[in-house]
C-alpha cells in the first residue's frame, strides 16, 4: 500500500512540474501583447552554404588575389554569372579582395571563408548612386557594398570578415563636422555596408561585419530575418566610427537576432520606419514589428535597443537575455515632436551587466522639422515591461513626461539594481506598476 501511494505522489508531482514547464514554456513563447511566437522564431539552425548551389569562388573567375585594387566589375561579373547559371554561392576563400558596391540577385549568395575579406574601397566614387532608403526616408543615395534587393532567401555565411575600411570617411565626417556643428549624416557621403531590402528568408551568420562607414547593417521592407552568431564592430574610440549602427531593422517584421556580439560607435539595435509630421501618410513608410533580440553580448553602444529616432509604430519588441559592457542605454525611447510615434508591447528581460542608463524615454530633437497639422495624433508608449534584470546602472530611469506623449502601463518587477543616482518614479508613467525592485 505504501509503495502504490508512493507511486502515486510521484505520478501527481511529475504531472504537476509538467504543468509547470508547459505553462512556463506558454509564457516564454508569447508575444508581449500575448500572441504566439510563430516556431520559426525558434529555428537558428545554420544554412548549409554547400547546399545553396554552385560555388563560384573568386580567383577561379578572373578576381585577382591583390588588395591593392578594386576589383568591383570583376567580381560582378562572378555574382552575375552565377545568377545566370540559375544560382550559386560567391565564396570569398583565400585574402583581401577590394571593392565598391555588390549587386546579388536571386539565387546568388554569399560565403566568406575564415581567411577571406571583402573589403570596401575607401574612395566614394567607386559606390553607385541609386534609389535608397536612409534615415526614414526614400532618396538617392550611394549603395552598400553588399546590396540585396527583392530577394527570397539570400544568404550570407562563413567565418571571414566583411570589412567596410571606414578610416578615411570617419575622418572626413569628424572634418566636416567641426567645420559645420550642423552638418548632417548625408552630408558627408558614405556607404553602408550591407543594405538588404524588400526581401524574405534571409540569413546572415556567422560573419564578421566590420568598420562600417556608415550603418553597418540596415533591413529594409524585409520579413523573415536571422542574424546568427554575427559579430559586428566598429572603433568607440580614437577614430570613432560616426553613425555606425549595428543593425537597422526599417519597415521589418518577424526578425531575430541570436547570440551576436555588438560593439559600435552608435545604436546596436535599431527600430525605424519614417520621420516627419507625415509621415504615417507615405507609403514607404510603415511599421516594425514581431522582432527578438536574444542571447546576446554588448560591448560599447549607444543604445542596445533604440526605438527611433525614424520610428512610426513599433510593437511586439523583445529584448531578452542579454550581457552588456558599459552600454550607453540600455532601452532607449526616442520621441520626436515631429512625428507621430506610437511604440508599444515592448518586453526587456533578463539583463545583466553595466551602463550609463537603463531606461531612457525623452523628446528627441536633433534634426528635427515640425510641420502645422491638425490631425496631429498623440505620440504614445505604451505596455512596457523590463523584468528579471540584474545591472549596474549609473542612471537607471531616466524617463521625462512632455505633452507631445503619453506614458502608460509601464511594468517593472524583479530588479536588482546597482549604483543608480535615480530610482523609477511612477508619477510620470499613467498605470504604472513596480513590483520587486532592490536598488543597493
Amino acid at each position: 500500500m505504501k509503495k502504490i501511494l508512493f507511486m502515486a505522489i510521484a505520478m501527481t508531482l511529475m504531472l504537476a512540474n509538467s504543468e509547470t514547464a508547459s505553462a512556463r514554456k506558454k509564457k516564454v513563447d508569447l508575444f508581449p501583447d500575448g500572441t504566439p511566437i510563430p516556431a520559426w522564431f525558434s529555428d537558428t539552425t545554420r544554412v548549409d552554404h554547400h547546399k545553396l548551389g554552385k560555388e563560384y569562388v573568386l580567383t577561379d573567375y578572373g578576381v585577382k588575389t591583390d588588395s591593392t585594387i578594386v576589383q568591383t566589375e570583376a567580381i560582378q561579373r562572378v555574382i552575375d554569372l552565377a545568377a545566370k547559371n540559375g544560382g550559386g554561392v560567391i565564396v570569398v576563400k583565400n585574402g583581401t579582395f577590394l571593392s565598391g558596391s555588390l549587386f546579388f540577385r536571386q539565387g546568388t549568395h554569399l560565403h566568406v571563408c575564415a581567411t577571406g575579406k571583402l573589403k570596401g574601397s575607401d574612395r566614394i566614387r567607386d559606390f553607385k548612386l541609386t534609389d535608397s532608403r536612409m534615415e526614414g526616408q526614400n532618396l538617392k543615395y550611394f549603395s552598400a557594398l553588399v546590396n540585396a534587393d527583392g530577394l527570397d532567401g539570400f544568404t550570407i555565411s562563413g567565418k571571414g570578415t566583411i570589412d567596410g575600411n571606414g578610416y578615411n570617411y570617419w575622418e572626413e565626417f569628424w572634418i566636416r563636422r567641426n567645420y559645420n556643428r550642423q552638418c548632417t549624416n548625408l552630408e558627408a557621403m558614405r556607404p553602408r555596408l550591407v543594405y538588404i531590402s524588400n526581401s524574405k528568408n534571409v540569413t546572415v551568420q556567422d560573419v564578421h561585419l566590420q568598420n562600417s562607414p556608415f550603418w553597418t547593417n540596415h533591413l529594409y521592407k524585409c520579413d523573415h530575418v536571422r542574424y546568427l552568431n554575427c559579430y559586428i564592430y566598429a572603433p568607440t574610440s580614437g577614430m570613432k566610427a560616426p553613425s555606425s549602427d549595428a543593425i537597422d531593422i526599417d519597415v521589418c517584421h518577424d526578425v531575430l537576432i541570436n547570440g551576436c556580439y555588438m560593439s559600435v560607435n552608435d545604436d546596436a539595435v535599431a527600430i525605424k520606419g519614417g520621420k516627419g509630421t507625415w509621415a504615417d501618410k507615405d507609403a514607404n513608410n510603415g511599421p516594425c514589428y514581431n522582432i527578438i533580440i536574444q542571447n546576446c553580448r554588448y560591448g560599447v553602444v549607444h543604445g542596445c535597443l533604440t526605438l527611433g529616432s525614424e520610428s512610426l509604430h513599433d510593437r511586439n519588441i523583445i529584448l531578452r537575455n542579454i550581457n552588456m559592457k558599459n552600454a550607453n542605454r540600455v532601452l532607449w525611447l526616442k520621441m520626436r515632436p515631429d512625428t507621430p510615434q506610437h511604440y508599444e508591447y515592448v518586453t526587456v528581460d533578463n539583463i545583466t551587466g553595466t551602463c550609463n542608463n537603463f531606461l531612457v524615454c525623452n523628446p528627441w530633437t536633433q534634426f528635427f522639422k515640425p510641420e502645422k497639422r491638425d490631425d496631429m495624433p498623440l505620440s504614445q508608449c505604451n505596455n512596457i515591461t523590463i523584468k528579471n534584470c540584474n545591472v549596474e546602472a549609473k542612471t537607471f530611469f531616466n524617463v521625462k513626461a512632455s505633452d507631445k506623449y503619453k506614458l502608460n502601463d509601464f511594468t517593472f518587477d524583479n530588479l536588482t539594481v546597482t549604483g543608480s543616482k535615480t530610482k523609477i518614479n511612477p508619477d510620470v508613467i499613467e498605470n504604472c506598476k513596480v513590483n520587486k525592485v532592490t536598488y543597493k
